[in-house]
């Protein structure tokens, strides 16, 4: 198609995947209380007519607006976050049939396997991010000292959850990304075990600074599931390697890289006695050194 008519699609594609989210979002709207407890559940909150001298020491968070405005942007961004949620297998659908007709039939194959794995991956990294987040929370008040107290913005917790679940669920990605990269040929599996090391050390570190917490809870429930998924992804590049070179010994060779030569000598085939080749015309007469030496007719080579 030309750029006019892709142009087009795209428009129609994305206005089909907004109407979607407005859609689901309009009917989360109607359930914005439960989703407001569902999101202030992972935090221990105060019992309703308690005073602020008995919730001193991090025994409990009390959950406060700071603004005017705060009650209704915090609805209305639990209220997007739901539809977005909820209308994920529409808006993907859209964005899989603008891209797929511009796809061979094995890119194809290998999309459906990628989203296969992509899915489950990052719906577990959420559920231990909502997991771990009770615990990260209460790691973290524990350290108020008994003078004060905890009073906490529901807009800071709802950034504070999406963090935590868009940075759980996106590690989860790690391996299969180095999987996509084996399968494509561009990664080894040696050379990925090869960067054990570095790598463990890369996503401890990462999630030193990745989640939201920065308590040691929250970079141990986040590292250690991944660096297991990582060897995970290498052993399956070990047998996708094991694979490939029996397909073909010479897949791995670089495009510089010469195959190996099989010099043994073969030896020949007896076929009978061969005749002595016949004079040509211009040396069937004479001596062929006197002919050489007077530079008439022909020399050995023609």
């Amino acid at each position: 198609m030309p750029l006019a008519e892709h142009l087009r699609e795209l428009r129609n594609r994305l206005a089909k995947a907004v109407l979607a989210i407005a859609i689901t979002s309009t009917v989360a709207a109607f359930f914005s209380q439960q989703l407001m407890e569902f999101l202030a559940s992972p935090v221990r909150t105060c019992t309703p007519g308690s005073s602020i001298q008995e919730n001193t020491g991090g025994r409990c968070v009390i959950l406060a607006y700071q603004s005017v405005l705060s009650p209704f942007t915090s609805t209305v961004k639990v209220v997007l976050l739901a539809g977005l949620v909820a209308a994920t297998p529409v808006w993907f659908y859209q964005l899989w049939a603008f891209v797929a007709p511009g796809l061979h039939r094995h890119e194809k194959r290998y999309a459906y396997y990628f989203v296969s794995a992509a899915v489950p991956l990052f719906l577990a990294g959420a559920v231990l991010a909502y997991t771990v987040m009770p615990m990260s929370i209460g790691v973290l008040i524990s350290i108020t000292p008994d003078v004060a107290s905890n009073f906490l913005s529901l807009d800071d917790l709802l950034d504070f959850a999406t963090r935590m679940v868009l940075v759980f669920g996106l590690a989860f990605e790690l391996p299969l990304l180095l999987i996509m990269l084996n399968v494509t040929g561009l990664v080894t599996a040696k050379r990925m075990a090869g960067w054990w090391r570095g790598v463990v050390m890369g996503i401890f570190v990462f999630g030193a600074v990745a989640t939201p917490s920065t308590d040691p809870l929250g970079m141990l429930a986040l590292s250690v599931p991944i660096i297991a998924l990582y060897f995970l992804a290498v052993g399956v590049a070990f047998l996708n390697d094991r694979r490939r070179r029996k397909a073909d010994p010479d897949a791995e060779l670089s495009d510089d890289e010469a195959a190996p030569l099989d010099l043994t000598p073969e030896p020949v085939p007896a076929v009978g006695r061969i005749p002595a080749p016949s004079a040509l015309p211009e040396q069937a007469d004479g001596d062929r050194a006197a002919q050489r030496q007077l530079g008439a007719g022909y020399d050995d080579v023609t």
